[in-house]
């Protein structure tokens, strides 16, 4: 099956998965950006990290998918708990406000924990990220939820959730 593994990535956690699924999987791997056909292609696996409620080149590549028989799999990667289902279903709700309908309904889903470096931020990621912060500092405790309480207590420092085994899942269906 002619395979390609795309992949968004701002500051390089969904390009380290997305290439490690490519030196696993033996399929080539391109960013999103480089990307100006994808119709030849039987399976596409995109890998994008989640960027102020969307996932980062997502739009921009599946509109270039006009075929529903191509498989497709999506990757995202965020710093929420993967095993909350609130969470997992907020980004599936951002999913589909990127993708068409039909691509979306034939697409497998995965979520993937990825990391955070403070001090790598863009001023706009920061700025967002200070003000989420400083939100979730003004709510009363019994308020905040395990992520929100989280958020507060890695603020402005450096977190790593990369875990290359939860690749284990996606090759599963690859294969």
């Amino acid at each position: 099956m002619k395979s390609l593994i795309i992949y968004g990535s701002q500051y390089g956690t969904a390009k380290a998965y997305a290439t490690k699924l490519s030196e696993i999987m033996e399929i080539p791997c391109v960013s999103y950006e480089c990307v100006k056909e994808i119709m030849n292609y039987e399976q596409i696996i995109y890998i994008g990290g989640l960027y102020a409620g969307g996932v980062k080149g997502l739009k921009n590549t599946f509109r270039l998918l006009k075929n529903t028989n191509v498989k497709t799999i999506i990757a995202t990667v965020g710093l929420a708990d993967v095993n909350n289902k609130e969470n997992t279903d907020n980004i599936k709700a951002s999913i589909a406000k990127q993708l068409e309908k039909d691509v979306l309904d034939n697409s497998l889903i995965f979520h993937l924990r990825g990391g955070i470096d403070y001090s790598k931020l863009n001023f706009k990621h920061k700025t967002m990220m200070k003000m989420l912060y400083h939100s979730l500092k003004n709510k009363p405790v019994e308020n905040l939820t395990q992520e929100d309480k989280d958020l507060i207590e890695t603020y402005n420092k450096k977190v790593d959730f990369v875990d290359y085994h939860s690749l284990n899942q996606i090759v599963e269906v690859i294969q």
